[in-house]
């Protein structure tokens, strides 16, 4: 458990509470915990929760009049103990076609880098990327766990229309366009999977805390998931991981 957390106002309702300026799961652990604990204290009283790489944004139905006194609530609420049963989390299994079709950056990485392509998907398929937090866009995962040798700048020139399940490496990160948008990553593959479907009861099957393990297939497994999708059999595979 870390000990020198900041807590800043954040406008008349709200409260941004921070941790260290680095993503490190030890602080993404201490943040769910954290997490947990206002939900069950203060829930009544709030709108929102909003968490970050390190930092959660407290947001209050109605004005914060005394600043000092939720600071000390939660500073207190922070070294407390939750006797709350555990939440299990998975590693969901995400298929990806990697294929030049749909890995449009893949063979410029391939000369920035001088790494063959083959090997750039096989480190990249080979992670296991730990789910920080959703954000950019609905059902947008920020990921933690890239090899370091795939660390690539984003584009200068973003891309106007990024196709929905691309799969792509921005920075230090990977991740997943939930739907079709503007971005600036670089793309190394697709995904069928819908990661955000306002028509399920929750429309991102994943959370923080939750971890993500790529499966690289072909260009004729791809359509064929995508019409298992299309025609709602296909199910995907998940595995527990501890509590």
């Amino acid at each position: 458990m870390f000990s020198n957390l900041t807590y800043k106002r954040f406008g008349e309702k709200a409260i941004l509470i921070e941790w260290e300026h680095r993503i490190d799961e030890a602080i993404l652990n201490d943040i769910l915990v954290f997490t947990k604990k206002i939900t069950l204290n203060k829930k009544s009283a709030l709108v929102d929760i909003i968490q970050g790489y390190n930092s959660l944004t407290i947001c209050y139905k109605n004005e914060i009049v005394n600043f000092e006194k939720e600071v000390t609530f939660f500073k207190s609420m922070f070294t407390s103990t939750l006797k709350e049963t555990k939440q299990a989390y998975f590693q969901w299994e995400i298929p990806v076609c990697y294929d030049l079709e749909f890995g449009v950056d893949l063979e410029e990485i391939s000369i920035q880098k001088n790494i063959s392509v083959d090997e750039i998907i096989k480190r990249h398929a080979a992670a296991v990327y730990k789910i920080y937090f959703i954000g950019f866009l609905p059902g947008f995962l920020y990921l933690g766990g890239l090899n370091e040798s795939l660390f690539v700048d984003r584009k200068s020139n973003p891309r106007l229309n990024v196709a929905k399940g691309a799969i792509g490496i921005g920075g230090k990160q990977t991740g997943v366009y939930p739907n079709s948008s503007a971005g600036g990553w670089n793309i190394i593959g697709k995904t069928p999977i819908n990661f955000f479907d306002i028509q399920q009861q929750n429309p991102c099957f994943a959370k923080p805390g939750d971890s993500i393990k790529f499966k690289s297939i072909s260009l004729d497994e791809f359509y064929e998931l995508e019409n298992e999708i299309r025609e709602n059999t296909y199910h995907l595979l998940k595995t527990t991981q501890n509590a």
